[in-house]
């Protein structure tokens, strides 16, 4: 009999699967996540809703209200607009459609493990561009690679994690110009950098706009993501989402998150950019620590002691942070997200420890 697992692509079989450590601690810095919990009156509004909603019907097929909704809320076209189950989701949808055997997605590393991730399983070939040396996009290497290589799509994660560095607009427009093939933007992150490329949709039909609820708008347990793009753009992509892929619960709550943005979510992710200032402050205190500067929720940190031995050290004082050693260009790195202040306080007083001797 045939081996089962032979009949799994050979490129699937070389590849190691996209994981996390399972490893829990009472201080939890290693995800991004917002460290407050949504707050009480979205989660009360989203449970009346759904109490009101028969759970016997299948969710909207596609979800035209919350379309609608996120449409006024980023100021564009409710056609161009598609709500998944996380933005990884559509990200994955959208390589889908783009990606064939002989098709080239362009990166610049180190960033999300998961644009490679997803196009090495649809047979694609990934081409890395090193950030640069301070750890923020090299324009001139990715317009290089982008005339000589033409990729069908190039993915910029902006702030990017896990660097925190972001593109500006003016800086992506050249990449757009440049570029044939379509230009992604995966700005997870974007509510903390306080600027957004946006507004480059209405000039470039090349563009690709990446959202989620999961960071700034504190619903990571729902995994409700968005895309934003030329019409004529989503109605291909959204040939490779399954039915009914967002649940209704999850429908529910983003609307009600983007209802209650301003008055509940906004205070907390100003409170969140506060406490990174801090932090990174903080930090910089430290002998043997070297922060770097981030427009996220999270910042990178360079150490004169093994990452590693930072991580286990951490873990036994029960702060979980991130290894991002095996990364390219962070062997001396770890990550570590903005925590609450009390989080961020016992963090800095147990590598404070750590690094006095």
């Amino acid at each position: 009999m045939t081996d089962p697992v032979e009949t799994i692509k050979v490129c699937v079989r070389r590849l190691q699967a996209y994981s996390l450590r399972l490893d829990r601690a009472r201080v939890k810095l290693n995800q991004n996540e917002n460290p407050w919990d949504a707050p009480q009156a979205i989660k009360d509004e989203t449970l009346k809703r759904l109490a009101e909603r028969p759970w016997s019907r299948y969710p909207d097929f596609r979800p035209q209200d919350l379309h609608l909704q996120l449409a006024e809320f980023a100021g564009w076209d409710p056609e161009g607009i598609i709500a998944g189950n996380g933005s990884n989701e559509l990200i994955q949808a959208l390589l889908m459609v783009t990606i064939a055997a002989d098709s080239k997605v362009l990166i610049s590393e180190p960033t999300f493990a998961l644009y490679r991730q997803v196009t090495t399983v649809l047979g694609g070939e990934t081409i890395s561009i090193p950030l640069t040396s301070d750890l923020t996009y090299d324009l001139q290497a990715l317009r290089q690679m982008l005339s000589q290589a033409s990729p069908a799509v190039t993915i910029i994660c902006s702030p990017n994690n896990p660097t925190g560095c972001v593109i500006k607009a003016a800086e992506l427009s050249s990449l757009l110009e440049t570029s044939h093939g379509l230009v992604v933007v995966d700005e997870a992150y974007q509510e903390f950098a306080g600027e957004t490329v946006l507004p480059l949709l209405r000039k470039h039909s090349n563009l690709v706009v990446f959202r989620t609820f999961s960071k700034a708008m504190a619903l990571a347990g729902l995994r409700v993501g968005y895309l934003l793009a030329a019409p004529e753009l989503t109605r291909e992509v959204a040939k490779a989402l399954l039915p009914y892929n967002l649940n209704v619960v999850s429908q529910i709550a983003a609307q009600v998150a983007v209802e209650m943005y301003s008055g509940h979510l906004q205070p907390l992710i100003s409170s969140i950019c506060s406490e990174r200032d801090r932090l990174f402050g903080g930090l910089q205190q430290i002998a043997g620590l070297e922060p770097v500067p981030s427009r996220a929720n999270f910042m990178l940190v360079r150490s004169t002691k093994n990452p590693r031995e930072v991580f286990g050290e951490l873990l036994r004082r029960d702060i979980l942070v991130r290894d991002v050693s095996s990364y390219p260009m962070l062997a001396d790195y770890f990550r570590v997200s903005v925590g609450r202040p009390d989080e961020n306080d016992r963090l800095l007083a147990a590598l404070r420890e750590i690094f006095s001797g």
